[in-house]
């Protein structure tokens, strides 16, 4: 894909007899948001590290803007913004004081980047309190503030709204999704809370052990993941041929050399039985699914579920 900003192949990273992370290959698309979900442990930070230069690169290769991050840092990491794990602020000082820092650090040269980093975030920008008073949510505001100080194309945030209160959650969710549809930054978040990738990401990769088990739009996984009529059959390829042509059926997935799902619940299962069996197609099964997102990756884990 043309359009990629970051693309890992075969990501590996081994701390000693242990494999963190397993050849991932990882596509995340231009002003899109992309989900890293998995349980705790599953590799998520350790990805997030190796791709912003955190940690070493065990095996396998990293392109960030269609470039090799190897030797080619300088040019990389100054349009990248980035959370990995607790933000680091200097307790003693207010936000704006602690962004004055950061600012001169990266050689911030717009005068109001300070002021409208933090008007993006909905925090005061001449306020009195210290960074040791402010709540955890106003931490994490503090945190994407300064992740978003010297206006970076690409967002990498590793579990933003762990430890929230549902306010802040859904405040930093829309802080994110204003971020990626009002000014096209591209944004890698991980998370272990799947309904709240569910209600930001475009895209989601599931990883579990360090394996990315699956990579797919979350129009996709909702597909494979709402109501549908499950259909056990002789023959999907020939079975398909007479939905197509008989009931006009559009809307149906191959899942394998007998299964179909088919997405239209309002279909009359009988009549579609009836005619299938009329063309010498045995019809072995079929009933009404209603699976949901948390079935999915419980099945996909291998029966664990997600928070």
């Amino acid at each position: 894909m043309d359009n990629l900003i970051i693309e890992t192949r075969q990501l590996t990273k081994v701390y000693g007899e242990q494999t963190a992370v397993n050849k991932v290959n990882l596509h995340v698309q231009k002003g899109r948001i992309y989900g890293l979900l998995g349980r705790n442990g599953a590799g998520k930070t350790t990805i997030m590290k190796m791709i912003l230069g955190l940690t070493s690169v065990t095996a396998g290769e990293v392109d960030v803007f269609g470039q090799n991050i190897k030797g080619n840092e300088k040019r990389i990491y100054p349009r990248i913004g980035a959370i990995i794990e607790t933000p680091g602020f200097y307790p003693n000082l207010t936000g704006a004081e602690n962004l004055e820092i950061f600012a001169k650090l990266r050689g911030t040269s717009n005068p109001n980047a300070i002021k409208n980093a933090l008007e993006v975030v909905g925090l005061p920008y001449k306020d009195k309190k210290i960074f040791s008073k402010y709540s955890l949510g106003m931490k994490q505001r503090l945190g994407i503030a300064n992740a978003i100080l010297h206006d970076p194309e690409l967002l990498i945030l590793d579990e933003p709204i762990n430890g929230l209160d549902p306010i802040g959650i859904a405040e930093v969710r829309k802080f994110i999704r204003d971020l990626c549809v009002e000014q096209g930054k591209t944004v890698l978040i991980s998370s272990h809370i799947l309904s709240e990738i569910a209600l930001l990401a475009d895209d989601i990769g599931i990883i579990h052990n360090g394996i990315l088990l699956e990579e797919s739009s979350l129009k996709e996984l909702q597909k494979k993941n709402s109501k549908y009529i499950l259909l056990q059959v002789s023959d999907t390829a020939k079975a398909t041929l007479i939905l197509e042509r008989k009931f006009h059926i559009k809307e149906y997935s191959v899942q394998d050399t007998h299964t179909l799902h088919l997405y239209d619940t309002a279909l009359d299962i009988g009549e579609i039985n009836k005619a299938l069996m009329l063309e010498n197609i045995s019809v072995t099964g079929s009933q009404f699914c209603n699976d949901t997102l948390e079935d999915y990756f419980k099945k996909v884990t291998g029966g664990k579920g997600i928070a």
